[in-house]
């Protein structure tokens, strides 16, 4: 595929960009014979990066941390989907009128589906993301969770949103779901080779999600599946959120299959 003026851009922002998103919309484009490219970037000038989008007629913009919710103030609307959270992870651009949506709800949603909405759960975050898999428990039903987050502020927010409780360490009791929404275990950060919840906790667990997409597999999700733990990763999750983000740009919605190719294209 050739790139001519009449070729679409989509982006994404992130503090530390990865190949998946770039991978996976590029794939999908070549697939479905689309004049569209996917470029990652990263910005210190968040407002002008945005402005970028707007003024150069971007047509779609991927936003990850930790610019999920400093975006808000430079969007002209909020989807339900993301006003609710107040938390934007996709900005689609309609001839300069950028509206904002958060996929990772959508995705996080149906990953939660087939857990049992009686299950405790302890969530370790109070950012962006943390608010998007907050709110799907929420919504899913899930009555009795715990936000654990240093962050006081942050995570009694959160907790009295939700209708959750705050901690700012790990319940020894431990719980049913264990949700990783920080960056632990990330490929390349401080932290890569730690566990999220210490062995004790996720002995003690039935399910564990962890939404570090970097690498596919992370400590934590390592650990949980010699314990015999239902995981989900974050790679699931990224493919999700990635598929939503892709229709709202295109307009098409690829078959299973298509997704499936692509999605191991991004992980290769």
């Amino acid at each position: 595929m050739r790139i001519s003026k009449d070729t679409r851009l989509c982006m994404s922002l992130a503090g530390r960009p990865g190949n998946f998103g770039t991978r996976f919309h590029n794939a999908l484009y070549e697939e479905l014979g689309l004049d569209y490219l996917y470029k990652a970037f990263t910005t210190s000038d968040l407002r002008g990066a945005i402005g970028g989008v707007r003024a150069l007629g971007i047509r779609g913009c991927a936003v990850s941390m930790p610019f999920k919710e400093a975006c808000i103030a430079y969007v002209d609307e909020l989807d339900p989907s993301a006003a609710v959270i107040g938390s934007v992870n996709t900005i689609v651009n309609e001839d300069g009128y950028l509206r904002a949506y958060n996929t990772d709800y959508i995705a996080v949603s149906k990953l939660l589906s087939d857990v049992p909405t009686d299950s405790t759960f302890s969530l370790r975050g109070s950012g962006g993301m943390a608010k998007a898999v907050a709110s799907a428990l929420r919504d899913a039903g899930f009555l009795s969770g715990t936000i654990l987050a240093r962050n006081e502020g942050a995570g009694r927010a959160l907790a009295e949103a939700c209708g959750y409780t705050w901690r700012p360490d790990l319940d020894p009791a431990g719980a049913d779901l264990l949700v990783n929404v920080t960056p632990i275990g990330m490929t390349g950060g401080p932290e890569a080779d730690d566990l999220a919840f210490p062995p004790e906790i996720i002995e003690r667990a039935q399910t564990v999600l962890d939404v570090v997409a970097l690498p596919p597999e992370t400590p934590l999700i390592r650990h949980a599946r010699t314990l015999g733990k239902r995981v989900i990763t974050g790679a699931e999750v990224a493919v999700l959120q990635a598929l939503e983000q892709f229709v709202l740009y295109t307009g098409l919605r690829p078959t299973d299959e298509q997704v499936a190719r692509a999605a191991a294209l991004a992980r290769g």
